[in-house]
C-alpha cells in the first residue's frame, strides 16, 4: 500500500514481491516530480521490515536516490 503526502510516499510492505514493486512504482514517481519541479534527490528510508518512505530531499544531489535504514 502507497500513501501519499505532499513530499513523501509511505510504503507498507505485504509481502517481498509487492514491496519491490512498490518501492519501484514509489522512487519513479518520485523521481518524475524531483525532475520537472524540485530539482531534488530522494532520500529512501527504511522504518521497519515492511515500512519505508520515498522522501524529495534537498540534502540529496538533485540526480542521487539515497538510502537510509531508521530503524
Amino acid at each position: 500500500m502507497i500513501t501519499i503526502s505532499p513530499d513523501t510516499l509511505t510504503i507498507t510492505a505485504t509481502d517481498r514481491a509487492s514491496m519491490d514493486r512498490e518501492l519501484d512504482e514509489a522512487v519513479s514517481a518520485a523521481r518524475a516530480v524531483a525532475m520537472r519541479e524540485r530539482r531534488c534527490g530522494i532520500l529512501v528510508s527504511r522504518h521497519g521490515h515492511d515500512s519505508f518512505t520515498v522522501t524529495l530531499s534537498d540534502s540529496v544531489p538533485f540526480g542521487l536516490t539515497r538510502e537510509f535504514q531508521d530503524w
